[in-house]
């Protein structure tokens, strides 16, 4: 990482920590541990959303095929362990493969793992931030499907979706499209238990997020003098997740700090949940011209193909 990129980081997490309401933007929970309690979250019960959405690429993996039809590249965004990857890795075997992520030690891993037992498929793994613009100038003559699994848009804002949707079919440049799933409205107690597990690993997760930037900025919180808090905000639709101050105290870090008092929040992610048709139309509007849909029996997660006719 260059001087340059640690320096704007740096600044990023200053800028959230000193605002008001005090923010940290969910990428920084993915260091390789913060990697590893989201795999142990799609294991729990109460987090549905990994079940579902494997669900029903399983059951409507064959509609979900022909729908994409033959592409060069599979670009995963956010590809974690990389294994939501495999279904299509098998049914279309692309000619490659690109796993982006913003934790390169625990995507590198992954994907040796993965690359065995695929070994003709060429296989890069390459450490991004997918908030910012994203340029594939190398792949302009291939047919590219964006593979964007796991409900993860939901952490946008509802325009910062639809700027990287516009920016993804771009990219496509009229051919291949994006795949990509969402969680869908139900009810607030099945969405609230889904960020409230009864293990406390999603408070784990959150919380390490504290641990990450102590070693990323240098500050020194104080990891048991905090708490998770999550609960699904109707008025946005969002599940919010913030850590909560158990107590007063000055968190510092080279050149600054902030006092945080008893019972305040830092809010460091938003989930947004979706009507099914505002989804569809999010898509159509940022340039897709054909949507196919599937969701499970009850509803609860929708899987998309975004392409163009």
């Amino acid at each position: 990482m260059t001087l340059a990129i640690k320096s704007k980081i740096f600044q990023e997490i200053v800028d959230g920590l000193q605002a008001n309401p005090a923010s940290i933007s969910p990428k920084f929970f993915y260091d390789e541990l913060g990697s590893s309690l989201f795999q142990a979250i799609t294991h729990l019960e109460e987090y549905y959303p990994t079940r579902v959405e494997r669900g029903i690429m399983h059951s409507k993996l064959a509609e979900i095929t022909k729908a994409i039809a033959a592409v060069d590249v599979i670009v995963e965004l956010g590809a974690g362990n990389c294994e939501k990857v495999r279904p299509l890795l098998d049914s279309i075997v692309p000619k490659q493969y690109r796993a982006l992520d913003i934790s390169v030690d625990f995507l590198e891993a992954a994907l040796a793992d993965l690359h065995q037992d695929y070994p003709a498929i060429d296989m890069q793994a390459i450490a991004t931030d997918i908030t910012e613009e994203l340029l594939f100038t190398d792949l302009q003559d291939q047919k590219i499907l964006f593979f964007y699994p796991g409900s993860s848009i939901g952490n946008f804002d509802p325009p910062e979706a639809s700027r990287l949707f516009s920016n993804l079919a771009r990219e496509c440049h009229g051919s291949g499209g994006l795949l990509i799933g969402v969680d869908l409205i139900k009810d607030i107690h099945v969405l609230e238990r889904a960020y409230n597990d009864s293990l406390g690993v999603t408070a784990a997760f959150n919380l390490n997020v504290l641990r990450q930037l102590n070693h990323v900025i240098g500050s020194n919180f104080s990891i048991p003098d905090w708490e998770h808090y999550a609960f699904f905000n109707q008025t946005r639709d969002r599940i919010e997740m913030h850590l909560r101050a158990k107590s007063d105290q000055l968190v510092s870090w080279p050149g600054g700090h902030r006092q945080f008092y008893a019972g305040e929040m830092i809010h460091t992610e938003n989930s947004y949940k979706y009507p099914n048709a505002t989804f569809l139309k999010m898509l159509q509007e940022a340039g897709f011209t054909e949507v196919t849909a599937w969701t499970d029996p009850e509803s609860n997660f929708l899987v998309c193909f975004a392409g163009f006719k």
